[in-house]
């Protein structure tokens, strides 16, 4: 039986190259269950190849990043073997639904993502093709039945716009960096909203924090980045989650059982991950 789960992680990325069953098994063992998220196609099928490797406990996300919907540069944690994520620098990807629809029938695949808007670190020119991929995981997931995981930067406001009157799917905001009034728009649209390791080390997050109903947050990791206090300074990885969910509970001034139990129910309405 499982206690928690990190609902944002990326360890079908390079950085677990040396040790990925190391980690996950890690984390199984103390009750740590993982959705691992794509961010292009290669990293997507990575992640449904990594989820078919165990019987339970990890988990599937599919879908384009709105950074990789035009040119851009690489992450050099995020390069995986295989495909052109070998190349620091890309081209951008053009959406193919019908190869999405594929890694979306695997059974241990959850919901579509990580999709969305960027606005940080990206060029003005390239927000009508992040807007034109963005609307079609849309129409996917509408489609497939499946909810969404969104990724959203310096642009929450453009992303409610598309959302309304055309999304049929809740699903999750990941990394929820938003106002009380964008969190309170994202919450009657039926999205929960996660939070990272940020909230250990930084109090910015607090009032964010208080304000969303423990039935509408979830807790993840985002590993390989942002790791929590009191292992800043180290890579980060799922089984780090607990250290998230423990300050969500102090923030809350909530007993910890009650908000584990609380995520874990969550999750499982979110992404249908059995608990």
């Amino acid at each position: 039986m499982f206690k928690r789960i990190d609902t944002h992680a990326h360890i079908n990325f390079s950085a677990y190259d040396a040790d990925r069953d190391v980690v996950i098994d890690r984390a199984i063992k103390d009750g740590t269950y993982m959705i691992n998220v794509g961010t292009e196609y290669e990293s997507s099928k990575s992640a449904v190849l990594l989820a078919e490797k165990y019987e339970t406990g990890v988990y599937a996300i599919v879908g384009l990043h709105p950074v990789h919907s035009s040119s851009s540069v690489q992450d050099k944690l995020e390069l995986i073997s295989g495909g052109y994520a070998k190349e620091l620098i890309s081209e951008g990807e053009i959406f193919d639904d019908n190869k999405y629809k594929e890694l979306l029938s695997h059974p241990k695949v959850v919901g579509i993502g990580e999709c969305g808007l960027d606005y940080f670190r990206t060029s003005t020119n390239s927000r009508s093709k992040q807007k034109e991929v963005f609307s079609a995981q849309i129409v996917l997931a509408n489609e497939m039945k499946k909810p969404m995981m969104l990724h959203i930067r310096e642009s929450y406001e453009d992303v409610l716009d598309i959302l309304k009157g055309h999304v049929k799917v809740a699903g999750n905001v990941h990394f929820f960096a938003g106002n009380v009034d964008e969190a309170r728009k994202f919450l009657d649209l039926g999205f929960t909203l996660s939070f990272t390791g940020v909230i250990t080390f930084s109090d910015d997050y607090d009032d964010l924090v208080r304000f969303v109903p423990i039935d509408m947050i979830q807790a993840e990791t985002d590993s390989p980045y942002v790791t929590p206090v009191p292992y800043r300074g180290q890579r980060n990885e799922p089984l780090y989650v607990a250290e998230v969910i423990k300050t969500i509970a102090e923030i809350k001034n909530l007993p910890l059982y009650v908000v584990e139990e609380a995520l874990l129910k969550n999750a499982k309405r979110v992404w249908g991950i059995p608990v």
